[in-house]
């Protein structure tokens, strides 16, 4: 071995030595630098952060705090090793930054959407930093709200490009950096809806993790994925798994072919984000939030807070987890704030770097799981905090998991030194469901904890204060009062509400809630009760605080108790030998007995028979202790069995099936094993998406040769047949025969009113299908307005010509002059006309301003305006592609229209009423003052 190697492989030896003094595996001898880290040496996740951090120090390097997750022996940290070279680490000190705290602005308070949002500070302070996005080497790169504005602008025009249509789900699954903020909002102004999902961590675990994320973009539909180039591989294998999507593109491809001048606008009931909650079964539920709900959430939670645009946010929270997304991120967005952005490896690699962040950056608020506080008590060095000043802190809030009160004082007590408060650290209590945050402690308060007497509390729900010297107390932290706005309230089974100190399910209200789950109607009928939805969660009040017990789902129920496991699991965890923070406690039934038996699964290290034996017997007796009752089975798994969620919580129910299954699947397999079997899955997928291709190339095959059919007996029917009346009916019947053969026999509502005279049809223009349409369903002649270029062409003009049509030159179509005098004269001579008012189409949803000069004709000749609203063209055959599609046609006719006057002013309101109706009908986008840039071929249609 070369020195560099033999000091690499000596640092691994000695911290798994360090960890499991008891043995893990035996006789460590036998391992080598190609020995697996995790089988080997046995290290976690917080092991290979703490082995980085060594060899960091050791070679004065900084090394890609991705090695967490992606080294597998000790032979890629020597790799890692010699790419990194012998740079100093100079900045491992920290010199804080006491720079001024950024310039006081006005916050969007009347905006509706989160796209007005940004356009509000995009508009008024382009140049103002929004982010501050620090990467594993600690380098900053900040984003303005202008080039943040620019940026979804550029992922907006890809999307479209790429054939989103409005409503599209789109997954992101980005690392921690500027494009996932680009595209998040690239995905809104292309009127798309964003779906988070999180990368993949472990490469040991990829095949779980692909797995969940595909259920994941099944159950939403996503159209697209997004990823980085580095994740190409991955979002490779989803593709292969998810026969929803139509293409993963990485970010830079979609910022590389244009930008949009503006978003499609959006109203404040529409979905802005598809959030994804982090459960523990195969169900996965996808809370739909609206942009009503999430800036509701967001103004709430910034009362609570006292935020304003001068604060500073710093946040290490994934991206991908609402507290992250919504709370740190977005809450910044609305309120001007400056946001600075870690990677979560960051912190987890080394914890002091978020203390640090905050110091140097002079933050005034934060947010962080209870785990993040017990690593830091855990990890952080007192030569990491040279300079650290914690003063300008205002709160860290501390959600997302149960609340430990002994972390709490713990975390408040070691750092009291560098300028931090006890009241600094606020638990607060939220929901994917409510958006994000439910309920937040009056700020300057100092947290409480409430101790009650176990058994009243188990037995009958009651939580009675309990003396102090009383051992077997419960401990419950405060989590505040509900948000401005929003209400909560206490139930019992039967649904009625009670009183302050009695435990039972937590329901709330307000405008933060979620309409439902993304398509699954199962859930939502167990969510809703009335206008008040279920938490999930138990809970009691007292002086107006919540106090939450457990998890409703979780609860174990043994000898007429209720039994928290969190309070096991977190007893059990201090137990030497055992894993702290992965212990599981479930109930499992006894199928001889019919009973609930309570089980205690315990990661450990040890593997020798007696230390298991006195391991078992000590947690049997801190459980007989505290809880006056044993745990019927206790079982050992080695690290990394008990899964987990996104944000670290206990997967309860995949531990209990994972239980009974007597843990035979627990082991992860090889890296090639794990891509075999997706490869092998994906199978089923690949093949049903080249079934479904074939049979669209075949159906557009078909439909093409009985257009071509129809044109061959249309068309020189149309020049031969003497009356023009007959030209029409033969060319409706054959119309209707082609639609009918294809599958798209309109469904035509109210259509009385197409059997009216002297009136001027309007429709809207989707396809070029649509005249096609008309054609089908409007009895009788009717004249085409359409483009003068038409009429020039050799196939086109004679038909269109023999058929009554009318000619415009595009350069008169909003004026006037001879071609509006030529429109008058033929509706004074009782013709119909049938005018597209947006004067072209383009391939995506989207009603266009309408042109002006239809209206004129109306009005100067008293024609009433009959809308026609076409739906489903689009979609069989879109604007600049000849591939059609299966698909179904409706059509709308609206009530008649009347001018009120015969001049300009009276000619502008008929337009704009009629163009609401069309709007109302044909739910697509406003495009009207969207001039998107995209290229649009000629009109052919007429």
């Amino acid at each position: 071995m070369q020195p560099v190697e033999e000091v690499v492989f000596g640092i691994v030896k000695t911290l798994a030595d360090e960890l499991h003094p008891n043995g893990y595996r035996g006789d460590l001898s036998d391992l080598d630098l190609d020995s697996d880290l995790d089988r080997g040496f046995g290290l976690d996740s917080l092991g290979r952060a703490e082995l980085v951090l060594r060899l960091d120090k050791a070679f004065s390097v900084r090394l890609p705090d991705r090695l967490i997750g992606e080294a597998d022996t000790p032979r890629d940290l020597v790799r890692a090793l010699e790419r990194a070279g012998t740079a100093s680490l100079d900045q491992a000190v920290w010199t804080p930054n006491k720079r001024a705290r950024p310039q006081q602005i006005p916050i969007p308070v009347e905006a509706a959407t989160l796209i007005e949002v940004l356009g509000f500070h995009a508009e008024r302070h382009r140049d103002r930093a929004h982010l501050v996005i620090e990467n594993a080497s600690d380098e900053a790169q900040e984003l303005s709200y202008g080039s943040l504005h620019a940026g979804a602008s550029k992922i907006a025009f890809g999307l479209l490009k790429s054939g989103l249509e409005p409503g599209d789900r789109v997954a992101i699954m980005l690392p921690t950096e500027a494009a996932f903020f680009e595209v998040f909002f690239g995905i809104l102004y292309a009127g798309g809806i964003p779906v988070p999902v999180y990368p993949p961590f472990r490469r040991s675990q990829i095949e779980e993790h692909l797995r969940r994320q595909a259920r994941i973009l099944q159950n939403s539909g996503a159209s697209v994925l997004v990823t980085s180039d580095e994740l190409k591989q991955v979002g490779s294998l989803l593709f292969g798994l998810v026969d929803t999507l139509r293409a993963t593109q990485s970010a830079a491809w979609l910022a590389s072919h244009g930008s949009v001048a503006s978003p499609i606008a959006a109203r404040g009931d529409s979905i802005a984000l598809i959030q994804y909650t982090s459960g523990s079964t195969g169900d996965p539920k996808g809370v739909v939030l609206t942009h009503a709900n999430l800036l509701a959430n967001i103004r709430a939670m910034g009362q609570a807070l006292k935020a304003d645009s001068t604060d500073i946010f710093v946040s290490w929270l994934p991206l991908y987890h609402d507290m992250g997304l919504i709370g740190a991120w977005l809450g910044s967005l609305y309120f001007g704030a400056t946001a600075v952005i870690m990677p979560p490896l960051a912190f987890l690699a080394s914890p002091a770097r978020w203390l640090q962040a905050m110091s140097r950056h002079r933050a005034t608020l934060s947010a962080a799981p209870n785990f993040a506080f017990e690593l830091c008590c855990n990890n952080i060095r007192d030569e990491d905090l040279l300079g650290v000043d914690l003063s300008a802190l205002r709160l860290i809030v501390n959600g997302a998991e149960p609340v430990s009160i002994s972390t709490v004082r713990r975390f408040a007590e070691r750092f009291a030194h560098y300028g931090f408060r006890p009241e600094m650290i606020g638990p607060v209590y939220g929901l994917a469901e409510n958006s994000v945050g439910l309920a937040f402690p009056p700020l300057g308060r100092v947290p409480i904890a409430d101790r009650v007497m176990r058994r009243p509390l188990t037995q009958d729900g009651q939580a009675k204060p309990a003396r102090e010297d009383d051992r077997s107390a419960l401990v419950f932290v405060a989590c505040g009062r509900p948000i401005p706005g929003h209400e909560v309230r206490i139930v019992d089974e039967g649904g009625h509400e009670l009183p302050d100190r009695m435990e039972g399910r937590l329901q709330f209200t307000g405008p933060s809630a979620t309409a439902g789950y993304f398509r699954n109607p199962e859930k939502n009928a167990a969510l809703f009760s009335g206008r008040w939805l279920e938490s999930g969660d138990r809970a009691y009040m007292a002086n107006g605080d919540i106090y939450i017990t457990g998890r409703t789902k979780d609860m174990i129920i043994k000898a007429g108790r209720n039994i928290y496991p969190q309070e096991i699991e977190e007893l059990v965890g201090q137990i030497e030998g055992v894993r702290k923070g992965c212990v599981a406690a479930i109930s499992r039934n006894d199928a001889r007995s019919g009973t609930e038996r309570l089980v205690v699964v315990a990661e450990t290290r040890l593997t020798n028979a007696a230390a298991l034996a006195a391991l078992h017997g000590s947690i049997l007796e801190a459980c007989t202790t505290t809880l006056e009752m044993p745990p019927d089975i206790i079982e050992f798994v080695p690290p990394h069995t008990i899964p987990k969620t996104s944000s670290g919580k206990i997967r309860r129910a995949a531990v209990r099936a994972l239980s009974e299954a007597g843990f035979a699947d627990a082991a992860p397999s090889r890296l090639w094993i794990q891509v075999f079997r997706l490869g092998v899955s994906s199978l089923a997928v690949r093949a049903r998406r080249i079934s479904r291709r074939a049979m669209a190339s075949i159906f557009a095959v078909y439909w093409w040769g009985m257009l071509g059919l129809t044109a061959a007996l249309v068309w020189p029917s149309v020049l031969m047949l003497p009356k023009r009346i007959w030209r029409h009916q033969f060319l409706r019947t054959m119309t209707r025969l082609f639609l009918r053969a294809t599958g798209a026999t309109p469904e035509v509502e109210n259509s009385e009113q197409l059997l009216a005279k002297n009136v001027m049809f309007i429709a809207n223009h989707a396809s070029y299908l649509d005249a096609l349409v008309i054609v089908a369903v409007v009895p009788g002649c009717i004249s085409f307005v359409a483009k003068e270029e038409l009429a020039h062409q050799r196939i086109a003009g004679p038909f269109l010509k023999r058929l009554g049509t009318l000619f415009v030159r595009r350069a008169l179509a909003v004026a006037g002059g001879d071609d509006i005098e030529q429109q008058k004269k033929a509706a004074a001579a009782g013709e119909r006309l049938v005018t597209f008012p947006e004067g072209t189409l383009t391939r995506m949803a989207g009603l266009l301003g309408f042109q002006l000069g239809a209206f004129m004709v109306a009005v100067q000749q008293g024609l009433p305006v009959v809308p026609i609203i076409l739906s489903g063209t689009r979609a069989i055959l879109r604007g600049d592609q000849w591939f059609p599609r299966r698909g179904k046609i409706s059509i709308f006719v609206g009530e008649p229209l009347h001018g009120e006057g015969d001049d300009f002013a009276a000619a502008v309101q008929l337009r704009d009423r009629t163009r609401a109706v069309v709007l109302d009908r044909c739910r697509e986008p406003d495009l009207e003052n969207e001039r998107i840039k995209i290229a649009r071929k000629p009109d052919q249609s007429g």
